[in-house]
């Protein structure tokens, strides 16, 4: 009987603290916490992360286009071809003319957030069925795969 007692009033004090409490005023409010409001995801063909701005340089920094070739074969080919074929991802022809530079490099930096909040980068995982894996590309190296991405797209 005892048992019994304890129990039920833990269970009283556990509803109560889970919001079984609550006046009334606060279940009916219609507008959504503050925190929910400041998650919704704006899409600004940019991407979800910390890159907000890229500076392209004309002609591309053939130093750097070689270093992105070689994060690419090592990290990328066995995955994405340089035409618009599709293997397990989809091809890199062009790519530069369908995404911004900042989403490109937010989505080899930030896959995991990108492929959570982003509408472009869910579509793709829609259509691929395999999540990219993070490759752990530092900035200098999502840069490089950028100009590698751009000359591999015809820029000079």
């Amino acid at each position: 009987m005892r048992t019994t007692f304890a129990l039920l009033v833990f269970i009283a004090a556990f509803a109560y603290a889970c919001g079984g409490g609550s006046s009334s005023s606060e279940s009916t409010s219609s507008t959504p916490p503050q925190s929910m409001v400041a998650d919704e995801p704006v899409d600004d063909g940019k991407g979800v992360g910390g890159i907000t701005e890229v500076a392209l340089s004309t002609p591309l920094d053939q130093t750097m286009v070689a270093a992105g070739k070689g994060v690419y074969e090592l990290k990328c080919a066995a995955c994405h071809k340089l035409t618009d074929q599709r293997v397990v991802g989809p091809g890199w022809a062009g790519i530069t003319q369908r995404r911004t530079p900042e989403w490109i490099m937010n989505m080899t930096l930030n896959v995991d957030v990108m492929l959570e909040k982003d509408p472009a980068a869910q579509k793709l995982l829609e259509e691929c069925l395999v999540r990219m894996p993070n490759q752990n590309l530092s900035e200098g190296d999502a840069r490089g795969v950028l100009e590698f991405m751009r000359s591999n797209d015809g820029e000079k």
